[in-house]
């Protein structure tokens, strides 16, 4: 047992949620329309918190098309290995601020969790990589570089840049990817798989300009109708992606994901059925699914009585491991441009795709790590899949491929993340702190 650290862990979880708190109060949405002027200084003071932290060569790696991410490290003592520990301090746009409770870079502690956007995703990534490594005090037993993508919400347009720039800077034994969940609160998780994505931007037009709704309704179809018409086209009536030609397979292994479960994740209305065919897990993890992420038309408060001439939609679509995600992104073009109503004319404005993952959990960091979990959170742990990206672990692979990839994280089902409340759950803050901190020794103790 390692009661060193369980000690060192809960005496500094006054610091970590502090520590929290002032990450959250970063305005780093790293979307197109939000300030980058923000998500830089927020890279420069987490460069301040490092150094204060004792790491050494913390700064700044920016690329030419993108958010800078943060670097720093602390050198592995002789004979240990080096862990490149990730997770990334950008956030998603808050949304409706009117739907916080308080405001959503005010962040508040309120039955034992800390609300804020960002508090779970993935900011509680970076404090639980921060928190693992003070447990050890000056007797770190490995190395550690710590990596803070700037972007990862915004598609990680400039990650492969920085990467391969920096490439003689990074040798990683073990890769850690701190942008992951727990199955549940106190039930620590390993993901196995990840669906990629492929997704675009489409513009619909159907007239030169708006015209009068009572004069031409009814010989000239608006914009609105037509796309409505269009994106029904997507699914079948029980809900399954109807794009055709994509992989879509069931799942093989015996994980049980019960409705009661997704019910109560999702939040879901009671009068709202499920869609698609076979098990939530394959639903989830292993079948494509399309969702309807933007439309742009007229808003209700501002409707006249006009026919509207054009509307404009994101489609995303997360495909599971095995499907290519170009070919992905044909199919799912092909299939718009053959279900045009009405001759309207159909352009494409963005296209963006990322590859699916599958990780190998057959290996001596990971068999670590479910020792550690066991400790810490005194239960076993769950190997899931999960329905989110991040592609750019495919990346990582290439890059570096003789080391393990783990993805993990301290969040939960729900942590609301990428909606209003976001929140991290504390106890399980401290509980993923902790197993970091003894996989470190753990990971020492095996390497080589």
């Amino acid at each position: 047992m390692h009661n060193d650290l369980r000690s060192a862990v809960t005496a500094d979880m006054a610091r970590l949620k502090v520590l929290l708190r002032e990450l959250v109060r970063l305005e780093t949405v790293s979307a197109p329309g939000f300030d980058p002027a923000k998500v830089k200084d927020g890279a420069l003071e987490i460069v301040d918190i490092l150094t204060d932290a004792g790491f050494q060569n913390a700064r700044l790696l920016e690329s030419s098309n993108g958010h800078p991410a943060v670097f720093a490290e602390k050198p592995a003592p002789e004979g240990a290995p080096t862990l490149l520990l990730y997770a990334h301090y950008d956030v998603q746009p808050p949304g409706p601020v009117e739907e916080w409770e308080t405001g959503p870079f005010e962040p508040h502690e309120r039955d034992g969790r800390i609300f804020g956007r960002g508090a779970s995703d993935d900011k509680a990534g970076v404090v639980m990589h921060l928190g693992a490594v003070a447990a050890h005090g000056d007797d770190l037993p490995v190395g550690v570089q710590l990596f803070l993508e700037g972007e990862e919400e915004a598609g990680s347009e400039g990650l492969p840049e920085i990467l391969e720039e920096h490439r003689d800077l990074l040798h990683p034994d073990v890769i850690v990817i701190g942008d992951g969940g727990n199955w549940e609160v106190g039930v620590p998780a390993l993901l196995t798989s990840l669906r990629g994505l492929a997704a675009v931007k489409i513009e619909l037009r159907t007239l030169r300009s708006a015209v009068h709704s009572g004069l031409f309704g009814g010989l000239v179809p608006d914009a609105v109708m037509s796309m409505a018409r269009l994106l029904a086209t997507l699914h079948d009536d029980r809900g399954n992606v109807a794009v055709e030609g994509l992989v879509s397979e069931e799942i093989e292994q015996t994980l049980e994901f019960p409705e009661e479960l997704a019910e109560a994740q999702t939040g879901k209305l009671d009068t709202v059925e499920f869609i698609g065919t076979g098990s939530i897990a394959s639903r989830l993890w292993t079948r494509p699914s399309i969702s309807i992420v933007a439309l742009d038309a007229p808003k209700v408060s501002e409707a006249i009585n006009q026919l509207v001439p054009v509307s404009r939609a994101k489609v995303s679509m997360r495909i599971p491991p095995g499907q290519d995600a170009g070919k992905a992104l044909e199919a799912l073009k092909e299939h718009l441009s053959d279900n045009v109503p009405w001759g309207a004319e159909l352009s494409f404005l963005h296209e963006e795709t990322g590859e699916a993952t599958t990780l190998d959990t057959d290996n001596w960091a990971v068999e670590a790590w479910k020792e550690a979990f066991a400790e810490a959170y005194e239960t076993e742990t769950v190997e899931m899949g999960v329905g989110g990206s991040i592609p750019f672990i495919a990346t990582f692979k290439e890059l570096f491929p003789g080391a393990p990839i783990l993805v993990l994280g301290a969040g939960d089902p729900t942590s609301a993340i990428h909606a209003p409340n976001e929140s991290q759950d504390i106890g399980d803050l401290e509980r993923a702190t902790l197993s970091e901190a003894i996989a470190f020794r753990l990971l020492a103790d095996r390497f080589g």
